[in-house]
């Protein structure tokens, strides 16, 4: 096993994980309301902790969305295009656009992350939730998932080039 389809497996795994983070969400979100609207209760590390989960699931899924070419696309022109030029335009596009801003967000979100592990941030909010520094630590594990699965589709655009003897 090459370490591209190990990378492939681990972000399908990853992927597959959070997808069942919806159902928990799903069901935090119908438990807050209820609360809110019947009973007039409403918590503070609730609110948070739904934010946090869509948080999880959107980054931690990026990359497994990346590898079963699900992405959002503008197919407007690409659809039309031969599988040569839709290998080319997904390999610039990874070069020009992906990794450099996957690169970007975590050379950002790194200090970020760092500072609130130093200072063991946590929500600002009375009775919010005591460890931002969790989830500004996966905005970097999830954008070098990203770049790293971006690599992975470089790897397949090319052997789709190569299967056609170019």
């Amino acid at each position: 096993m090459t370490i591209a389809d190990k990378i492939n497996r681990f972000n399908k795994g990853m992927g597959t994980f959070v997808s069942r983070l919806n159902i928990a969400l799903i069901a935090l979100i119908t438990i807050d309301v209820i609360f809110r609207y019947i009973f007039h209760i409403t918590k503070t590390w609730v609110l948070e902790l739904e934010w946090q989960l869509f948080a999880l699931i959107f980054l931690m899924g990026s990359a497994f969305t990346l590898s079963e070419d699900k992405h959002v696309r503008v197919d407007i022109f690409y659809i039309k295009f031969s599988p040569r030029v839709q290998a080319l335009v997904n390999i610039l596009g990874y070069f020009m656009l992906l990794i450099p801003w996957c690169l970007l967000v975590v050379y950002t979100a790194f200090r970020y992350a760092y500072h609130a592990w130093q200072t063991m941030e946590g929500s600002p909010n009375p009775g919010g939730l005591p460890y931002y520094f969790i989830i500004k630590s996966i905005i970097v594990f999830a954008f070098v998932l990203l770049a790293m699965q971006g690599l992975v589709q470089i790897l397949l655009e090319l052997r789709k080039w190569k299967k056609w003897n170019i």
